[in-house]
């Protein structure tokens, strides 16, 4: 019996502060998950590898598949930072033997007997199989191999391109219906979902990629959206938003004022007039009114970026901001290119901030202090218990463990 479980890898960390609440592999990058896209490419349902701390609450989140647990004779193991091609799949599921699957010198995938896995698999937070290398033949085959969070800001213009076949393949019928007074561009590339409400005087503009608008969605007035683009189901486009190109919007989000090139996880809002560009949200973000980013250096410079307490050069010429979950701006928030926000984080006062700030913090520019755990979890609470959401016990736990966990980022900031 053959097992197919997803897992991450040893650069899991690289994808900090968004994997903080969730593994690598159910970060949204064009219109759904590394998870989802690979589920559809190899036809199973995966069951889970993560790290030991999210374990209870990946369970309670999938109560119908597997969670650090390994049952089958063998297991085809598939790295949750890939994307594959069908042809590279085909490859990967007609193996017989023992091999591991390498793309840009990475392990994309590993399928291995269970006399090999069992001993490998034990105490391993993360899961690096080139230890294996060496003793077990190995093959080449086609995917694309995502190394930093920035990676997913990058590509996801051609991620929406190549998500968007799944919506036109399973189209039985003209997508467009008499909306008065809306303005498609394009009609061909546009897929508009069941329930959705658009407003007369929207522009939806298809001339330079798809606009998938998604089951429930709301897209108001004088709004225009550029593709290639993606508007989540029960998400809503507020008055007079401009929404450009290479822009995901997952689901139960609100999206105002302009916003280019970026990914809104889910459950987020930034429902004001403000820039955000070559940005990454993670779920139950808040972005007040007026808060804006910067994505382009005034010299034009390749961006580096503060991460797990390393500067790293980007290579990218744009990059604006990218913040962890549960995290807050007040109104008129400014931050420079390549800012790094934690997780359930508050950030306020005038002038930049810091470019990297840490998890749990309070404060912007003037100071920053650590945001106590009591006080975080009553919000979350509160935050997610407006969209019929709960924080359960497992949840807390994460909460608890991240705030022990990134403790080192804040100590710069204690007093004392």
């Amino acid at each position: 019996m053959r097992q197919y479980v997803i897992f991450e890898d040893e650069t899991a960390a690289n994808f900090n502060p968004l994997v903080y609440f969730r593994p690598v592999y159910d970060l949204r990058v064009g219109i759904f998950t590394f998870r989802e896209k690979a589920e559809k490419l190899f036809d199973v349902k995966f069951d889970l590898h993560s790290r030991d701390f999210l374990t209870d609450f990946m369970r309670e989140e999938n109560p119908d598949v597997k969670v650090n647990e390994y049952y089958g004779d063998e297991i085809l193991f598939v790295n949750g930072r890939a994307i594959f091609t069908q042809e590279a799949v085909d490859k990967i599921k007609s193996e017989k033997n023992e091999k591991l699957f390498v793309s840009e010198n990475a392990i994309v995938a590993a399928l291995l007997k269970k006399e090999t896995y069992f001993d490998f698999i034990q105490s391993k937070a993360e899961l690096d199989f080139s230890e294996l290398r060496g003793n077990i033949d190995e093959a080449e085959i086609d995917a694309k191999v995502h190394s930093y969070i920035w990676n997913l800001i990058y590509n996801n213009g051609t991620e929406i391109e190549n998500d968007a076949k799944y919506f036109f393949d399973r189209r039985k019928k003209s997508i467009i219906k008499d909306y008065d007074g809306v303005w498609f561009i394009e009609k061909e590339k546009i897929f508009i979902g069941e329930n959705v409400k658009i407003a007369p005087t929207v522009v939806i503009d298809a001339s330079d990629g798809a606009v998938i608008i998604d089951d429930g969605a709301e897209i108001m007035s004088q709004s225009v959206i550029q593709g290639p683009a993606y508007i989540g189901k029960k998400s809503v486009v507020k008055i007079g938003a401009k929404i450009y190109h290479e822009t995901t919007i997952g689901e139960v989000s609100k999206v105002g004022g302009e916003i280019e090139n970026s990914i809104f996880h889910s459950y987020s809002n930034k429902q004001h007039d403000g820039f955000l560009g070559h940005a990454y949200l993670g779920q139950w973000v808040n972005l007040g009114a007026a808060t804006n980013n910067s994505d382009l250096k005034n010299n034009y410079a390749k961006i580096s970026v503060k991460h797990n307490g390393k500067t790293i050069d980007t290579g990218l010429q744009f990059l604006g901001l990218i913040i962890g979950d549960h995290s807050k701006t007040a109104i008129g928030t400014l931050f420079n290119t390549g800012t790094i926000v934690g997780v359930s984080s508050n950030i306020f006062g005038a002038g930049f901030p810091p470019r990297a700030i840490p998890s749990f913090a309070w404060g912007g520019a003037d100071f920053i202090k650590e945001y106590k755990l009591e006080k975080a979890l009553e919000v979350a609470n509160i935050v997610m218990q407006r969209r019929n959401k709960k924080l359960t016990d497992a949840l807390k736990k994460v909460f608890t463990d991240v705030f022990e966990m990134t403790n080192r980022e804040r100590i710069p900031y204690k007093k004392g």
